[in-house]
C-alpha cells in the first residue's frame, strides 16, 4: 500500500472476502503492518515473522483496520499467513471490535 509519505509503501494484510476482491469492488479492507515492534500488545497488535517476500518481522496494527482504494495496492502478495495465524488474527479482530461473544 502507498503510505502518506511520497514514495513510501507499507505492507498490509488483506482481510476482505475473496469474492469482493474478484467482483471489481473499488476498495479493499486491510490491516497495515509496521516494523516498529511492540511486545505484549495483543489484541491491538499481532506479530508475524518475516517469510517469503516479507523481509522483516512486523506487527499487524489490528486497531487500524480500514478500507483503501484498490489503486493504492501496488505489490503482492508478499507472503500468505497460515490458517492458524489467520485464526489468531480473526480472534484479535473480534476482541478489538467486541465481537467475541456473538
Amino acid at each position: 500500500m502507498q503510505g502518506t509519505e511520497p514514495g513510501k509503501t507499507r505492507p498490509v494484510l488483506i482481510v476482505q472476502a475473496h469474492a469482493l476482491i474478484g467482483a471489481g469492488h473499488p476498495s479493499t479492507l486491510i490491516i497495515p503492518l509496521t516494523t516498529n515492534l511492540i511486545e505484549a500488545a495483543e489484541p491491538l497488535r499481532f506479530s508475524i515473522h518475516a517469510a517469503d517476500r516479507l523481509t522483516r518481522n512486523s506487527d499487524l496494527l489490528i486497531d487500524q483496520i480500514r478500507a483503501i482504494d484498490n489503486r493504492r495496492l501496488v505489490k503482492g502478495p508478499l507472503t500468505r499467513l497460515s490458517p492458524s495465524l489467520m485464526a489468531h488474527v480473526d480472534n484479535c479482530i473480534r476482541e478489538v471490535l467486541d465481537l467475541v461473544d456473538l
